[in-house]
This record gives C-alpha cells, structure tokens and sequence, in this order.
C-alpha cells in the first residue's frame, strides 16, 4: 500500500511540475526580433494563444486515450455487470470531460469576440 502512495506522489509531483513548467515553455519560442524594442508586442492574448495551442492536443491525445481504455474495459468486463457498469461510467466521464475541455478552450474566444479584441 505504501507503495503505491509513493508511487502516487512521485506521479502527482512530476504532473504539477510539468503544469508549471508550460507557461514557461510557450514563451520560451517568441522571437523578440532583430533588435531589442521598448514593446516587444508580447500581449495577453498571444500568450493564451500560445498556450491553448501547446495544451489543446495534449487534451486531444488525453481523451483519445480515455475512451480508447473505457473501450478495452467494456471488452475485458465479459458480461459482468459490475465492470459492464464501471465501463459505461469511464464512457460518461469521458463524454463529461471533453465537454467541459471544449467549454474551457472555448472561453477565451467567447471573450475575445464580445470585447473585440484582435
């Protein structure tokens, strides 16, 4: 049991230590130009641009594999009712999920449009 907690917690530390690590990542490819200008144009929306671009297909590769495995439970369950249940909760949470990653990547556009920004 111990074990897996440990295991839990490393996973758990080099997850948030990736999220943290995205801004930094984003920004890190933004060319500032030949020469160096007091604005730069680094404005708040290219950067949640660039961040919605580098997280959006790693939310597609996510779901993918979320209803890939509910589909692998649905085949080992065998006509149990127990994992033919478990299966069709990771179908719903997996519908439920992609619906509110498609919400959340579609508010910062729903913003920008009603405050006509670029």
């Amino acid at each position: 049991m111990r074990v897996v907690l440990r295991m839990n917690k490393k996973i758990a530390y080099i997850v948030s230590a990736a999220l943290l690590t995205l801004p930094l990542v984003t920004l890190a490819d933004i060319d500032p130009g030949p020469a160096p200008s007091p604005n730069p144009g680094l404005a708040v929306v290219d950067i949640i641009n660039k961040v919605l671009n580098f997280i959006w297909p790693i939310f597609v590769g996510f779901a993918v594999i979320m209803f890939v495995v509910a589909g692998f439970l649905f085949l080992t369950a065998a006509g149990e009712a127990t994992k033919v249940a478990s299966a069709r909760q990771a179908i719903l949470w997996g519908i439920i999920g992609v619906v509110v990653g498609i919400l959340a990547f579609s508010i910062p556009f729903i913003v920008r449009n009603t405050l006509n920004i670029g």
